[in-house]
């Protein structure tokens, strides 16, 4: 995984200026450096405060990994649950937590997990407050569901909204997918061409998208929606101003307080001051190639945003903070990005029957199905530079939506660059793929063997109920379970692939910034992929990368409206 967190120096430019007097170009109570869910979720918080709050993005785009994502939040024990009567608790909120994340350094205390289960109601219902409308996704387990404290339906996720409503502000929101989709839409959706509830999700999308072009909407959902939604919040009624292609260049200080930024905005240099705090929330360093091989041993191949380049993170640390999980991300697998295209994080096909992945000898290495960050971690425990292949037999390609293969364009490519390899037998494909014939034909054989008893008993895929939930439950007796062996056969090479580092630095209950010693950088705040996880090396639950990031900016806005000015 890379050298050890605390071997990891940032850069020796000095980007630290310590003042003597207050003289700033531009003065607000708060700063916000980022403007994914920790950045909004704490202007949010500012402004429910009556706080005068200014937000900065590094790029032309806001929204940041938060409006390129799912846009579920894991919120345990939240306010539409208690609603609901779904019967979850406090207690069995931090049971799972502790059984799933256990205490990985000072982010993942028990006090700081205390910390995130109690603000979930915070967030919601102040969200809620300024107009955000959510809606459960009942559906969704947790990733360790029969683990001690595990349920089916923790997660949350906006409702499709009207970008319109944010105006000219739509033009430059970071948007994936501009539809109105939900998280249930997806795993259905994929299913359209092979069951009667995966046709119908689909013709309800249409019909969704339908109804906004005839009542005069344009409907976005997902990470977009919910990145939209806040920034409606944030920006329309909170009136914050948003600075785009303002980067952060320094953290200024009055003795050992952090007391404002100095930003490059339109060229020049400008100083912001701020009365009560400034959040660092300007996501990971996902983008940075060269800081990502030293710390973790891989360039990396991210999904998220192009600004998440770890600068506030360096100007933390030479600020005085402690970092920890650098060496850690949101693991997964992707298929590898052909020039001109970025990669595509698999999700939910990994689950689907007719599939398997195998290594660059063609044998199995791990359970297909399970959630992405635990299959990121066998990829590189297993080899870290070799080769993986995602196989399809022929009835995947007909029964399921590959989200992947949609483009032409991205297929042809794919296909000129060996990324997608196609073939009328197995032998072939084996052949064309480099792999060993004999361990290829094991595999397959055991993997189909398998398939007919309804048993995986080399990885257990399937047995989950959190594999099954992407799963096809019109083939049976398992769900993740089919046959390899209806040509023609696709592979598709896979990587190891992440939605975002998670180290960075660390913080207290309320997201402000500590020293080794443990004592707090007064004045400066963290939260987000720019802070180490209190989720440690694991995910317990879908949106387990929001949810935390909404919750820790709602109470860092809470306890910046009790600093001083």
């Amino acid at each position: 995984m890379g050298k050890s967190v605390c071997q990891y120096q940032p850069d020796n430019v000095v980007r630290l200026r310590r003042l003597t007097v207050r003289s700033f170009d531009h003065t607000y109570d708060v700063v916000v450096v980022g403007t994914g869910g920790a950045g909004l979720a704490t202007a949010l918080g500012a402004i429910d405060e009556g706080l005068s709050v200014l937000l900065l993005e590094s790029t032309d785009r806001w929204g940041g990994n938060t409006a390129m994502s799912g846009g579920g939040m894991w919120l345990p024990n939240n306010p539409l649950m208690q609603r609901a009567g779904a019967g979850d608790s406090r207690t069995e909120a931090l049971e799972y937590m502790e059984a799933t994340i256990g205490v990985v350094g000072r982010a993942s205390t028990h006090e700081r997990k205390e910390a995130y289960v109690d603000g979930v109601d915070d967030f919601v219902l102040t969200a809620e407050k300024h107009g955000i409308v959510f809606a459960r996704a009942t559906d969704y387990p947790d990733y360790y569901p029969e683990l001690p404290g595990g349920k089916i339906g923790r997660a949350i996720e906006p409702k499709p909204f009207d970008v319109r409503q944010i105006g000219e502000l739509a033009k430059s929101l970071r948007i994936l997918m501009p539809l109105p989709m939900m998280t249930d839409d997806v795993w259905q959706i994929v299913r359209a061409w092979s069951t009667l509830d995966g046709f119908g999700r689909g013709a309800r999308v249409v019909f969704r998208v339908l109804g906004g072009v005839i009542t005069g909407k344009k409907l976005t959902g997902i990470g977009a929606g919910l990145a939209a939604r806040l920034g409606h919040a944030v920006f329309v009624e909170g009136k914050a101003p948003l600075w785009l292609e303002s980067p952060l260049e320094e953290l200024l200080l009055e003795g050992d307080r952090v007391v404002g930024v100095q930003v490059r905005k339109d060229g020049n240099p400008v100083t912001v001051g701020a009365k009560r705090g400034v959040m660092l929330a300007a996501g990971g360093f996902d983008q940075n190639r060269a800081k990502r091989l030293e710390l973790q041993g891989v360039e990396g191949t991210p999904s998220g945003s192009p600004g998440a380049l770890g600068v506030p993170i360096d100007l933390a640390q030479q600020a005085g903070a402690a970092v920890e999980l650098m060496e850690d991300a949101w693991w997964g697998a992707s298929i590898a990005g052909p020039e001109g295209f970025g990669p595509s994080f698999l999700v939910g096909e990994r689950s689907l029957p007719f599939s398997l992945i195998v290594d660059a000898r063609g044998a199995r290495f791990a359970n297909e199905a399970e959630y992405y960050v635990d299959l990121g971690h066998h990829m590189l425990e297993h080899d870290k530079d070799g080769d993986y292949w995602f196989i399809l037999d022929a009835r995947h390609r007909h029964r399921y939506l590959r989200s992947f293969a949609l483009d032409p364009r991205l297929s042809k490519a794919m296909r000129a660059e060996g990324i997608e390899v196609k073939a009328d037998t197995l032998e072939e494909l084996a052949e064309r793929l480099d792999l060993d014939k004999a361990t290829f034909r094991s595999t397959v054989e055991r993997l189909n063997g398998f398939a007919r008893t309804g048993r995986d008993q080399d990885f257990g895929k399937g047995d989950s109920a959190y594999d099954r939930y992407y799963g096809d439950p019109t083939v049976r007796p398992n769900p993740c379970l089919g046959t390899i062996e209806k040509g023609p056969f696709v592979a598709y090479k896979i990587v190891v692939g992440d939605l975002g580092t998670k180290g960075g630095v660390v913080t207290d209950t309320d997201s402000r910034a500590l020293r080794e010693d443990g004592s707090v950088i007064e004045g400066l705040y963290s939260a987000g992929n720019n802070s180490a996880s209190v989720m440690g090396h694991t995910y317990p639950g879908p949106g387990s990368t929001i949810g935390p990031a909404a919750v820790f900016g709602m109470r860092a806005a809470r306890h910046m409206a009790r600093a001083r000015g």
